[in-house]
């Protein structure tokens, strides 16, 4: 299962985003900006940017969240959205051993589909076990050839052949990684993965990550998430159709009551 952890992020970033659109909008100086911004002037400022639509002020802020118990085909995902930064654990140099995988709660549903999903996951381990061991052997010799001694030989065989036997892993099998993305980044990736039409996987992270943010910057993030959360729903003839869902949804997610 997803888990999301907020690790890090500029401190008092409220503060800050109202301390950058001041610049803007007056003659104060870089160094007098945080001077006079109380905590009802910066949400001030922070509601006046959401009016008028200015939000290159909030790319000043920043946070950096580990992501665990995801699949690789969320990471396909994921990295879609390019205004980021991300660190993932390697295929390449860390050995699936007895891998972790995630199960789509529909196959999870049906005892039949689940056991046949394991028995797949199963077959893959095995596979995966076989061909590794394979290529560690037939490297191992070759580098021993070259005249690397045996302890040598095996420890670069061994990462020479998980890097190939990776491919036969499936989108199923589960990663972690750390992503830092500027506020403004967030409310585009919170915009398309909450949305009810975005995979059930993301949607779950960007929920988890828009509590996290909203806890430390309630007014920044107040009408984050699904466009039709704020208002009507841009999707046309794709929409789910089901935007009090979605609103009711939001709200619980962020810890508010409904009106």
């Amino acid at each position: 299962m997803a888990k999301v952890t907020l690790l890090a992020y500029t401190p008092d970033p409220e503060k800050l985003v109202a301390a950058a659109a001041k610049l803007c909008y007056s003659a104060s100086s870089p160094q007098t900006l945080l001077e006079g911004l109380t905590p009802e002037k910066t949400e001030s400022f922070l509601q006046m940017l959401q009016t008028i639509g200015h939000e290159s002020p909030i790319e000043h802020v920043s946070f950096t969240f580990g992501i665990e118990g995801v699949s690789r085909s969320l990471l396909a995902q994921i990295t879609r959205h390019r205004i980021a930064s991300y660190s993932v654990q390697s295929q390449r140099y860390v050995r699936e051993k007895d891998f972790s995988y995630v199960t789509p709660p529909e196959i999870a549903a049906i005892p039949e589909a689940q056991q046949l999903y394991e028995k797949t996951m199963r077959q893959i381990g095995e596979s995966y076990d076989q061909l590794a061991a394979r290529l560690k052997e037939k490297h191992t010799q070759t580098l021993m050839a070259e005249g690397l001694d045996e302890k040598s030989a095996a420890k670069k065989a061994e990462k020479m052949a998980i890097e190939d036997a990776r491919f036969v892993l499936p989108n199923a099998c589960d990663t972690q990684l750390v992503v830092t993305m500027n506020a403004r980044s967030l409310l585009n990736f919170f915009k398309h993965r909450c949305c009810n039409r975005a995979q059930w996987e993301i949607r779950e992270v960007a929920y988890q990550m828009l509590a996290l943010v909203h806890e430390v910057a309630p007014s920044l993030f107040e009408n984050a998430g699904a466009p039709c959360v704020r208002g009507d729903c841009p999707e046309g003839k794709m929409s789910c159709g089901r935007a009090n869902e979605v609103r009711a949804y939001d709200a619980m997610r962020k810890g508010k009551t409904t009106k």
